[in-house]
């Protein structure tokens, strides 16, 4: 996952470029000087905002003035130490178009670890429970655990949706059918989220925030009154 230490290594040396300005039609550009790696654009105009880069285009749609739409929060996040403030779930809402003509044009994807730590969770609920109140003996607790292993753990690399579907297709039971021995199966896993923010996503947000920060510090100099001379 991108941190904002992360991000904020990656633009350590990263300069500003205002290629227009005209009222709420902006083009602002920001990159380390004498290359284009890294590089990513804001541009605006009245209710939408596009950032556009080598990891990704999003176009959000809220505001007349976008710039102010992502200034929310700001104060709060730097008298708590930090110097960014990101809202990724609000501003995913807002999204218009994501990376129209690529194959990735989605702000989240499978989290595997999170599919795991659930699956294991039910997995060890399972054979505490079927210990405690003797419903399996040790040789189908372990028939069990590997069930899960080999039926739903093992499909996580084929991608989040094979995973999903084997799991909501697992039932286990350790007799014969109609025997009238318990079932196991993952009841309510659909009250779990399995996905998570993109890198690339994260990027972007922490570039937003960085991005209009920079623009407003700027601003905020260019109109600083000058000092008085003696």
């Amino acid at each position: 996952m991108v941190t904002e230490e992360q991000f904020l290594k990656d633009v350590e040396s990263h300069v500003r470029e205002i290629i227009m300005e005209d009222g709420l039609y902006r083009h602002i550009r920001f990159r380390r000087p004498g290359t284009m790696c890294m590089h990513f654009d804001l541009i605006t105009w009245p209710g939408y905002l596009c950032y556009t880069v080598d990891m990704g285009t999003y176009v959000f749609w809220r505001l007349e003035n976008m710039f102010e739409f992502f200034r929310t929060d700001r104060e709060y996040a730097q008298r708590h130490g930090k110097q960014l403030v990101i809202n990724k779930g609000y501003w995913a809402q807002k999204l218009q178009a994501v990376d129209g003509n690529s194959h990735r044009a989605s702000v989240t994807e499978f989290d595997q670890d999170r599919f795991k730590e659930v699956i294991n969770e039910y997995r060890k609920n399972w054979i505490k429970a079927a210990k405690e109140d003797g419903s399996l003996n040790a040789v189908e607790r372990r028939e069990l655990w590997e069930e899960v292993e080999d039926r739903v753990l093992r499909c996580v690399d084929d991608g989040g949706e094979r995973a999903q579907i084997a799991a909501y297709d697992f039932s286990w039971n350790p007799g014969l059918p109609g025997s009238g021995r318990p079932r196991w199966q993952f009841d309510d896993l659909f009250e779990h989220s399995f996905a998570k923010f993109t890198g690339r996503f994260m990027w972007c947000c922490y570039a937003l925030a960085w991005g209009i920060q920079k623009y407003d510090e700027h601003k905020e100099a260019a109109n600083a009154p000058e000092p008085a001379h003696a």
